[in-house]
């Protein structure tokens, strides 16, 4: 169904019981209350007097994991993958993803993320987040929204690099929401 304009109501006039269920009963189906099939969704539009439920998808890794790759890898020591998160979505996304970061080194520990499914996107330094370097460990994180997406089921994988030297990386997240 879809949402029609209600009909105006006019003295005198006799309302049939396909104009009653359609300006009244199909509109009010196509309220958040009757969309909601989850607990702690939000709704968005997604198209003209259109809504849609959406819910945060998450994942996390407590484990302690670490990589001297200078290129993306989405595996780290002892074969620790992830976070990961399966999501259906439209073209874009909110997406957020933090860690604990350290390097051996002063050098860059980087954690970013590439999509595969319907959309296909490498990971990238620019929608990393960075730790600058040093065995001082931060909790560093990012929160964006994504860049245009082919809709459909997508995978968002974190995936990790270093500069120079061995990151180290532990209690990472990922949450995506689609919009």
């Amino acid at each position: 169904m879809v949402w029609s304009n209600p009909l105006t109501a006019v003295d005198g006039a006799v309302l049939t019981f396909g104009q009653w269920n359609a300006s009244v009963r199909d509109n009010l189906l196509e309220t958040a209350p009757a969309k909601a099939t989850t607990a702690n969704g939000i709704f968005v539009t997604s198209a003209t007097n259109v809504i849609a439920q959406r819910n945060i998808n998450h994942s996390a890794v407590a484990a302690t994991a670490t990589t001297a790759s200078t290129t993306y890898t989405g595996t780290l020591s002892g074969s620790s993958t992830g976070p990961t998160v399966l999501v259906t979505s439209g073209t874009r996304v909110l997406i957020g993803h933090n860690a604990n970061c350290e390097n051996t080194l002063t050098a860059l520990s980087l954690m970013s993320f590439a999509v595969s499914g319907a959309t296909t996107q490498v990971a990238s330094d620019e929608y990393a987040l960075m730790h600058g370097g040093g065995t001082s460990q931060f909790r560093l994180g990012v929160s964006m929204l994504s860049a245009v997406l082919t809709s459909g089921s997508n995978t968002f994988t974190s995936e990790y690099r270093v500069s120079a030297g061995t990151g180290q990386f532990q209690n990472r997240r990922m949450w995506v929401l689609p919009l």
